[in-house]
This record gives structure tokens, sequence and C-alpha cells, in this order.
């Protein structure tokens, strides 16, 4: 089943995000890290995206979220107090100052206690 617009436009506000929803809701919180890629701007966000919403009220839910590398331990710690499985960390690119790495999380639970247990992690990013 799909994610009601609505629904989509309260779990961007859980975040401190934007929205959209089509058949899935992806919500994209943008974070000002001033990185550069090949000495150019790069513009940095944590891409969530909620999707085949269940009669139970349960989606798959997943998230990449942007850190820096001396980010990662803070925030996977944060992230499994919270009870969210992580599920890969890794670069995207070559080159990138500072260096930025990509944490996944995935859950099949209520998108809005995902997205409130999510929230409590993103916090130690702050």
């Amino acid at each position: 089943m799909k994610i009601p617009k609505d629904l989509c436009k309260k779990l961007a506000g859980i975040l401190g995000g934007t929205g959209m929803s089509d058949d899935s809701c992806t919500v994209m919180v943008k974070r000002n890290l001033n990185a550069k890629i090949l000495g150019k701007k790069y513009d940095t966000e944590h891409e969530i995206v909620f999707q085949s919403l269940g009669c139970d009220g349960k989606s798959l839910n997943t998230a990449e979220i942007t850190v820096l590398q001396k980010e990662v331990q803070r925030f996977v710690d944060a992230a499994r107090k919270q009870k969210l499985k992580v599920t890969a960390i890794h670069n995207h690119w070559l080159f990138d100052d500072p260096r930025l790495m990509y944490i996944h999380l995935e859950s099949v639970s209520e998108p809005v206690k995902f997205a409130k247990k999510l929230r409590k992690a993103l916090d130690v990013l702050k």
C-alpha cells in the first residue's frame, strides 16, 4: 500500500526535512558539511525512504545518513541505542574534503516510530 501524503508530511516534520510522496515517501534532510568533491561544492543530505506500508501499519524503512568520518562511531552508537539496524557503512567519493561516510539503516516497523528513533539518533550529529 502506498504511504499517504499526510503521513509523509508528518514523517518529514519529525525528521526536519522535506518529503515527497508517490507510492513511497522519501524525506530529504539537508546537512551543511561544507563538503567539496574535486574542489567543487557538494551538497550533503540524509535520504530516508518509507515504503510498502502493510495492513499492520508497518512499512519498510530505509535510511542513508551522511556523516563525517569522525562522526561514524558516535552515530552508530546512537542508532544502536535506539535499536536501529545498521546495515552498511561506506564512502561514495574519492577526493572529498572533508571525508564523507554513509551509514545505512533499515527496519520493518511503524513509520512514525522509526522516524522518532532516527530523529533521536540524528541529534548526536548537531
